[in-house]
């Protein structure tokens, strides 16, 4: 189909705006970032990217959708063929009373049963033509008019079924009414032998041979043929069923003047009979509701149609969120270039976050975080918990600059949470290496940036074995400290994996029961509709694990915005109670006592104000000799990372 459809002096044309086509992808770590707050917010990985990508351009794209087919259906209206051949009428009519005013030798009785059948005609337009359809004109002029009227009929009904032939037709001879006749015929003898399975290769090479002009797709075969043929046929009946009763009525009784002949209209009925029995599986009963002031004709109509087949197909297509399924040839011609672009960058984004080792399939198919995007997620994590630690003055103590263990001999480029000497010698040489790189002179002296920095390798003097309880009761999500919490699991379990690899760590979640998990399940793991916050379990699982590394200083860090509701059965059932129960109270400060016997260090990250948790780990704080730091959610990750380095400079 053409990109706009004439209809008289009206053109209909598609819309092209759409994103900045030159506007800069997205880079992959702030993608992963987005994508990882959404996997921590229960969302799997999958989705993560589709949302991610829906927020990078998909919306947009899909608003251009629908702002389109608004346009599309406010803009226009169905009539313009009956109206255009109202308005003929009436000019033939018109045309056919001057003349029988001026002719002086007509019988004044054959005149005045003329004069009574025009001004008797029946009021629709469909009717009058019918009853005139073997009228003896009397005017040249009206003939002609009258005669145009069946010429626009043919040319739009055959509009409908082959886009482009109203104008291809526009003052044809009757040789080329009669070829495109003989084609129709051809092509309904194709169609039925293909129904019947009688069909070969040969028949559509030669049908093409014969009438390949007439079909500029220019289709390979014959399966390719009918689906453009049957999309069209399809369009033109949701068109129908799109116009009024009295329309369709209207329709109906002009289709017998078509190029003053029913035969048009046979083979275009058993044309449609044919390609709706071939493809039954289009939408052969839909319709629109057009409301607008220009006029299209059954051709141009037919071509809107099949326009917002095509944005709801383009508008699945996005919906899916997956770019890589995106028709951009089909996504160009109705929106536009920059629309084009747009949804091929959201596929090339999409295609290099699934290339660079961030995302990777698990057997089953579906997409996980992988160990390099969590090193990645932990690494800026964790220089987000540095730079807020750096700007809180005189928080963090001056023995951390300190010499962490015995020296090994090596060196290493310094990272966050470093606490050994400075290598002067490395570090002035990679300064002075940098600046003749940049350009720079060094003899004008050289600066030292962050990069340059080398610290002394060392082998750690003393080792800690660390606990993080994070709760995960449902209280967690709904107030949106969720993603806080696993943003936070992740600095700490990057700073110890990488900074302090002597060390061990266990995250343990606790909600109804607790559970030890490693980072990637307690990144993955969705908010949990289900009562219960059990500390006791959490505490019973962190003795295990301290009990398993006795050789090493005990630390404990509990994240938690409620007072315990569970505890543990010794049967291994979950007992829940809401407020606090005695027991539950009971049973999770002896298992507190318990761990912290063994000199553990105890910090509470209380989330929350309300009085009652306050009190309690306060309390629970006082006992055990441990600390309650009540952080902003969005100050967790430090107030834990900040604990856990206090923790191991006392070590030293």
């Amino acid at each position: 189909m053409a990109n706009a459809h004439n209809s008289g002096r009206r053109r209909y044309t598609r819309y092209t705006g759409g994103p900045d086509p030159l506007a800069p992808p997205a880079d992959l770590t702030g993608a992963l970032g987005e994508i990882a707050d959404d996997v921590m917010a229960g969302y799997s990985p999958e989705q993560a990217l589709r949302e991610y990508l829906r927020r990078a351009g998909l919306d947009d794209l899909m608003a251009e959708i629908s702002e389109q087919r608004r346009d599309i259906l406010s803009r226009y209206n169905l009539g313009q063929t009956l109206q255009d051949v109202q308005k003929l009428l009436k000019e033939a009519v018109l045309a056919e009373r001057g003349q029988l005013a001026r002719d002086v030798v007509m019988d004044d009785t054959d005149r005045a049963l003329r004069e009574m059948q025009l001004d008797n005609l029946p009021s629709t337009p469909a009717a009058a033509v019918n009853e005139l359809s073997n009228y003896d004109w009397q005017s040249t002029d009206a003939r002609e008019k009258f005669d145009q009227i069946k010429d626009l009929l043919g040319r739009e009904f055959l509009d409908q079924r082959f886009a482009g032939m109203k104008e291809a037709l526009e003052n044809a001879t009757d040789e080329d009414r009669a070829a495109v006749s003989e084609m129709i015929q051809d092509l309904n003898n194709l169609l039925g032998k293909h129904r019947r399975g009688q069909d070969t290769e040969q028949d559509f090479r030669d049908f093409m041979s014969k009438w390949g002009h007439q079909f500029p797709e220019n289709p390979q075969n014959i399966d390719e043929l009918i689906a453009q043929l049957a999309k069209r046929s399809a369009a033109a009946q949701r068109m129908l069923n799109s116009m009024t009763e009295e329309q369709r009525r209207e329709l109906m009784e002009l289709s017998a003047q078509a190029f003053g002949s029913q035969e048009l209209m046979n083979q275009l009925t058993e044309l449609d009979m044919n390609l709706r029995g071939i493809r039954p599986d289009l939408d052969w009963n839909g319709s629109e509701s057009f409301d607008g002031d220009q006029g299209l004709g059954l051709g141009d109509g037919t071509g809107a149609i099949q326009d917002l087949g095509n944005l709801d197909r383009l508008s699945e297509q996005i919906d899916r969120a997956n770019p890589a399924d995106i028709d951009l040839d089909e996504l160009k011609r109705m929106l536009g270039d920059e629309a084009s672009v747009s949804a091929q960058r959201l596929a090339e984004i999409e295609r290099a976050l699934r290339d660079s080792g961030l995302l990777r399939k698990k057997p089953d198919g579906s997409l996980q975080l992988s160990p390099q995007a969590m090193r990645k997620l932990g690494k800026s994590l964790l220089q987000d918990a540095s730079d807020q630690l750096t700007a809180r003055a005189g928080r963090r103590e001056a023995h951390l600059a300190g010499q962490a263990g015995e020296p090994t001999g090596a060196s290493k480029p310094w990272e966050f949470g470093d606490t050994q000497s400075w290598d002067t010698t490395r570090t002035i040489t990679n300064a002075i290496q940098r600046t003749i790189s940049e350009g720079g002179r060094t003899d004008q002296g050289v600066g030292i940036h962050v990069n340059d920095i080398e610290v002394v390798e060392t082998e750690a003097r003393a080792r800690s074995a660390v606990v993080l309880l994070v709760d995960t009761s449902f209280s967690m999500a709904a107030e949106g400290r969720w993603v806080p919490m696993k943003r936070t699991a992740l600095a700490l379990h990057h700073l110890i994996s990488t900074r302090f690899r002597g060390d061990e760590l266990a995250l343990i979640s606790f909600g109804r029961y607790a559970m030890n998990m490693d980072i990637e399940e307690l990144t993955a793991m969705p908010p949990v509709h289900q009562q219960g916050t059990n500390l006791h379990h959490g505490l019973m699982l962190a003795d295990q694990f301290f009990t398993k590394h006795a050789n090493m200083r005990p630390n404990l860090l509990i994240v938690t915005d409620g007072e315990p509701t569970a505890h543990l059965e010794e049967w291994g059932e979950a007992w829940f109670d809401w407020p606090t129960h005695p027991v539950t109270l009971n049973k999770t400060v002896t298992e507190l006592d318990r761990v912290t016997k063994r000199g553990t260090r105890t910090t509470f990250f209380r989330l929350g104000d309300d009085p009652g948790l306050v009190a309690f780990l306060n309390d629970l704080a006082d006992r055990v000799d441990g600390t309650v730091v009540a952080p902003d959610l969005d100050e967790l990750g430090s107030a834990v990372v900040g604990e856990y380095l206090r923790f191991r400079g006392r070590m030293q």
